[in-house]
């Protein structure tokens, strides 16, 4: 890939990441008219790494107390990774053509726009990130496996999960951001034992190393804007851009 697709890649990664409307859906469309699907390997490592990094980053506050007086939520954490990590095996070995998928991308953002239309309906609860449970991480971890789809947000679907749970707000989006972390690693390390076993690169190291640091930036930005946005109970609008989007891709692939 060129260093212009790659930069393109990582602006939407540091977006969409974050903001509510799928990262994987929009880098699905975006290979796809890029003419070049197969990106996928190192490209998403590094994007994701870009992104994860900025997670780091921005939620140090929070990790930090993790290991010192939150430690109680660490196994809460633990519960909702698991629904992931599950389903995430079982599509890497059965079913990874599924993710490469602009049809399902594109179709899969009006189920986002949907779930954010929901979030303007439901109540900021009292529920703070020790207190959580079990249980309710589990239902948010669904919503993160569920988020394994292209065009499925995994910030959106488990940040309406934690509103559904009772949590308050910021407790919704720290608790999303947190799960992201093992998410992210994971499937990076999944990606970069393809490479191990003679994955063929797609760019050159320092492209690659561009990418991650735009995506880190961007990431950043977008982080930021998307507290603020769910803090002013606006966090409903962006599935309008979800279904502009999909729409538009929808009618592009049928016509293309």
């Amino acid at each position: 890939m060129s260093l212009t697709d790659i930069l393109i890649l990582a602006v939407i990664q540091g977006i969409a990441e974050f903001l509510p409307i799928s990262s994987s859906g929009h880098l699905v469309l975006a290979s796809h008219w890029l003419g070049d699907q197969s990106a996928s390997a190192d490209v998403n490592i590094v994007l994701h790494a870009g992104t994860l990094l900025s997670i780091i980053v921005f939620y140090a506050r929070q990790i930090a107390a993790l290991i010192d007086r939150d430690r109680q939520a660490i196994p809460f954490i633990v519960v909702g990774t698991i629904p992931a990590v599950v389903l995430g095996l079982l599509i890497k070995s059965q079913f990874e053509s599924v993710l490469e998928n602009p049809w399902l991308a594109a179709s899969m953002l009006f189920v986002t726009g949907a779930l954010l239309l929901i979030s303007r309906t439901l109540p900021e609860g009292e529920i703070e990130l020790v207190s959580i449970g079990y249980p309710k991480a589990l239902l948010i971890g669904l919503f993160q496996a569920f988020a394994l789809m292209p065009g499925i947000s995994r910030s959106g679907s488990t940040i309406v999960a934690g509103l559904l749970a009772g949590t308050k707000r910021e407790t919704a989006a720290t608790f999303s951001f947190l799960l992201a972390i093992p998410a992210i690693a994971g499937a990076s390390l999944l990606e970069i034992i393809d490479l191990a076993r003679g994955a063929e690169a797609s760019a050159s190291v320092g492209t690659l190393a561009i990418g991650a640091m735009v995506s880190f930036v961007v990431g950043l930005v977008s982080l930021t804007w998307l507290i603020r946005w769910l803090r002013s109970g606006k966090l409903h609008l962006f599935a309008f851009w979800c279904f502009l989007i999909g729409g538009t891709a929808l009618l592009a692939l049928t016509f293309a």
